[in-house]
């Protein structure tokens, strides 16, 4: 299957703009799955819950109608991701929308970085995998600093993921160092959609930092993005050749993990 992941800088607080920057996008790529990044039909530097309830919307709403319909329409899965509210509750969140509704799902961000603590709340999702059969791909989902976990691309890994997606605001300079590591430890291709540009508000200055990248499963870079431009990669995947875990004849990493030896009763601190 191809996969085409979208760099773009969304402009804060203009959501017709940005949704019609992602519409048109979806319309000219050629692809079986588009990604696209965190929050990116909002932008990133929201001042508090107020503000956010104020552009947050229902998975429900308009936005993710337009773009499901758009999934159905062209037999395209669609994954990005926007600022989701629920009754009294806001999520950083992302829509995984596919040709066959049945299989749309919502994931929202288990780790809030930064100030996401004032603006959101914890996501309640947990992980999961979507199998989609016509392409006989399993996907699962996490969102930027959910990466400096390897609990969560893991648990991915264990519910049988061939692909993480990973829609991204990243602003540091250390992810692309442990990024490839979560594709190599639970051989899975990883997608990281990272947005780029700048965005002053509230004081202070965030430059998101770019740099999208594909990596297959033992890690290797299949397509990287400029740090400052926007830019579409493309890859083409195996999703089956992730599901045999072992690396040699011998040595399989999901078998020969020591679950018995990984709790706090089984580790003795000497001192």
């Amino acid at each position: 299957m191809k996969i085409a992941t979208v760099q773009i800088a969304p402009i804060f607080g203009e959501k017709e703009h940005n949704l019609n920057t992602i519409i048109n996008l979806i319309n000219n790529t050629e692809c079986d799955l588009i990604i696209f990044p965190e929050l990116c039909t909002t932008g990133y530097s929201f001042a508090d819950r107020n503000e956010t309830e104020q552009y947050a919307e229902s998975s429900k709403g308009d936005t993710i109608s337009i773009l499901s319909k758009m999934a159905m329409e062209q037999n395209k899965i669609i994954i990005l991701g926007f600022a989701e509210k629920d009754d009294h509750q806001l999520f950083n969140s992302a829509a995984a929308l596919f040709p066959d509704q049945n299989l749309n799902r919502i994931y929202r961000k288990s780790h809030l970085f930064y100030r996401e603590k004032f603006c959101f709340d914890p996501g309640d999702t947990g992980f999961f995998v979507i199998n989609n059969h016509d392409l006989d791909v399993n996907i699962g989902l996490m969102i930027c600093y959910d990466w400096r976990f390897p609990e969560a691309a893991r648990s991915l890994g264990l519910l049988g993921a061939d692909l993480i997606v990973c829609p991204s605001n990243l602003v540091t300079d250390v992810w692309h160092i442990s990024m490839p590591s979560r594709a190599l430890e639970n051989k899975v291709y990883l997608a990281c959609v990272n947005r780029f540009g700048t965005e002053n508000r509230n004081g202070e200055s965030l430059l998101f930092k770019g740099k999208s990248a594909i990596y297959d499963y033992n890690g290797k870079i299949l397509a990287e993005a400029a740090p400052d431009a926007e830019q579409i990669l493309f890859a083409d995947i195996d999703p089956i050749k992730t599901r045999d875990k072992s690396f040699n004849p011998f040595n399989d990493i999901f078998k020969d993990r020591r679950t018995d030896l990984y709790h706090n009763n089984s580790i003795e601190i000497i001192s």
